[in-house]
């Protein structure tokens, strides 16, 4: 074992299932030995009720093989029942943890497949259930009927050992053929999904500039690629499941033919009624390496769930609760911070300090790109700092457990993104919802007359299946999540970008009320209107602290600065201005 296999949570996962593996493999032993009850009956029947001529033993003998029918039939129930049992066991143990992986993918920008993470477990959970995984529990039994056929004559042991070598070579041939295709067409499968995803967010844009076409054929190459491939694969399976019947079949009549051949000559074990046995006996001992063949592609689709969804779990390990701190005052200390995109080397922070005291505003300003919602996002300990500390009183923010943290917290980033579900149970963040503190918040930023508009007022859906919001109301919905239950500290990312001159005069005098209240706010404009209620600026360009520190000071700077600037622009006020 590796030492990546001895730390995979996927594994261990799984092997915390072998209670009910033993139940099922148990229930397939019986399940697999009454499948001789036909035979049995049948010999008993040419035997016994022919030559005598007793219908009272051939009712006997009836009532008894549909006795076994009916237990067979209830072994296969209990152990259906026994393997959705252990897929509903690994989901219970799994999914928590995987949701997390995924939103932590997300939070870094590790590309690929997190969102195929909750397949990946739908997909393991379902191969529990599937009959590839039933036939793999059959085979110990098989090997029982292999041991019998060779008992009856050693000939047709050895015939039905051949066909089980042909039969393992078939299945190695049909990893070998299908296994590229396979894992190529998956990734397609993922790339199409994930691009027909991301476009269809963007249908207005589409549909307003003429785009669906050329859309519509990028997404068809990449959909063409995944067809041919799944094809190809198809077509190997197919083939060699092919194969596998008419070995099935030719074992069937080479152990009948040989059998009356040997029953000729006197050297069949048993008599005659034994090579009816070794041609029932025959096609079992392959059925389930040639079940596993026509099931080929779910094995397949398994393994590839395994591993994708054991590399995720293992690269993203669960986080570790510190210990619990108080409720944090607001002073925020940033510390010579460096930092860049999760995945990326390129330095988008470079040696940014400051600090605000508790119950400031901090107004940044600065051009396009210049690394202003990256900073938010350190503020708030979305991002880590690749060197360098963002201190909240005095603790690393990063780090802190976010749901202790969180209730603290405000933050609203440039793009507005708010939930399926109600007006109420977005502002009050899907916690409990407390309808005074709601509409304190919805008050606040001048947006509870517009509530009380709407047909359900607090309680109208939004979202995909919800109304429409504007873009200025949206953003007064993410701000009123913001400032929802007084949190100490709060960062702004562009809050008035979609706002109008009444809903900025909502904003200046909700900072300012907040301000009042204690609370720590950082606002990142390109608007001069939230200036007025600013104790701190900072001018931030090309990810550097050009200037720092009360508000009066930086603006009458900036002013000298333009005063000096040269006609095309360059200089400080003309980058500040940009």
């Amino acid at each position: 074992m590796t030492p990546s296999e001895s730390r995979s949570e996927l594994r261990a996962a799984i092997l915390e299932l072998k209670p009910f593996f033993r139940k099922a493999a148990f229930f397939s032993v019986f399940c697999t030995l009454l499948i001789l009850a036909p035979t049995g009956y049948m010999l008993e029947v040419y035997d016994r009720v022919i030559n005598s001529r007793n219908s009272d033993t051939l009712l006997m003998l009836t009532l008894l093989v549909l006795w076994f029918y009916v237990v067979m039939e209830l072994l296969e129930w209990a152990r259906g029942g026994v393997m959705h049992q252990a897929g509903q066991a690994l989901d219970r143990k799994l999914r928590e943890r995987v949701f997390n992986a995924i939103f932590e993918a997300n939070l870094r920008r590790i590309p690929g497949g997190t969102s195929q993470a909750l397949n990946d477990l739908r997909s393991i959970r379902e191969f529990l259930t599937t009959p590839a995984l039933t036939a793999l529990m059959d085979a110990p039994v098989s090997l029982l009927f292999l041991i019998l056929i060779y008992m009856i004559s050693p000939l047709l042991g050895w015939i039905a050992v051949l066909a089980a070598l042909i039969q393992v070579f078939l299945t190695y041939l049909t990893e070998k053929n299908t296994q590229p295709p396979l894992v190529a067409a998956q990734k397609d499968a993922i790339a199409a999904q994930n691009y027909a995803n991301g476009t269809l967010r963007n249908a207005q844009v589409i549909e307003a500039m003429g785009m669906l076409r050329s859309i519509h054929q990028r997404w068809m190459s990449k959909q063409r690629s995944f067809l041919r491939l799944q094809a190809e694969a198809s077509d190997h399976a197919g083939s060699n499941a092919a194969l596998s019947k008419m070995l099935q079949t030719t074992l069937s009549a080479a152990l009948l033919g040989l059998g009356a051949w040997l029953s000729i000559r006197g050297e069949l074990a048993g008599g005659a009624g034994m090579m009816i046995v070794a041609w029932v006996l025959g096609p079992r001992v392959l059925a389930p390496l040639v079940q596993v063949v026509s099931l080929w592609k779910s094995v397949v689709t398994a393994r590839d769930a395994y591993q994708r969804l054991d590399k995720l779990l293992q690269a993203l390990p669960e986080r570790q609760k510190g210990m619990p701190l108080p409720a944090p005052k607001g002073h925020l200390a940033v510390e010579g911070v460096v930092a860049s995109a999760p995945g990326s080397q390129i330095a988008i922070i470079r040696g940014v300090s400051f600090s605000v005291p508790a119950g400031q505003i901090l107004a940044i300003v600065g051009p396009s790109a210049s690394g202003k919602s990256t900073l938010a996002r350190l503020m708030v300990g979305i991002w880590p700092a690749a060197n360098g500390k963002v201190r909240l009183d005095g603790v690393d923010i990063h780090p802190w457990n976010k749901e202790e943290l969180g209730p603290h917290i405000g933050y609203l980033p440039q793009g507005i993104e708010l939930f399926g579900g109600s007006l109420a149970e977005n502002i009050a963040r899907f916690g409990e919802v407390d309808m005074a503190k709601v509409e304190t918040a919805a008050r606040a930023v001048g947006l509870h007359e517009t509530i009380l508009a709407l047909p359900d007022a607090y309680e109208t859906l939004i979202g995909d299946e919800g109304c429409f919001l504007s873009g200025g109301q949206r953003q007064r919905v993410g701000l009123a999540r913001a400032i929802y239950g007084h949190p100490r500290f709060v960062v702004l990312d562009e809050p008035n970008s979609s706002l109008d001159e009444t809903g900025e005069a909502a904003l200046v005098n909700t900072l300012l009320a907040l301000k009042a209240q204690g609370t720590t706010l950082i606002v990142i404009t390109h608007r001069t209107s939230v200036l007025a209620a600013a104790d701190q600026m900072l001018v931030l360009r090309d990810g550097q602290s050009l200037m720092a520190g009360p508000r009066d000071e930086v603006l009458a700077a900036l002013r000298q600065a333009a005063a000096q600037a040269t006609p095309s622009g360059s200089g400080l006020a003309a980058a500040s201005a940009a």
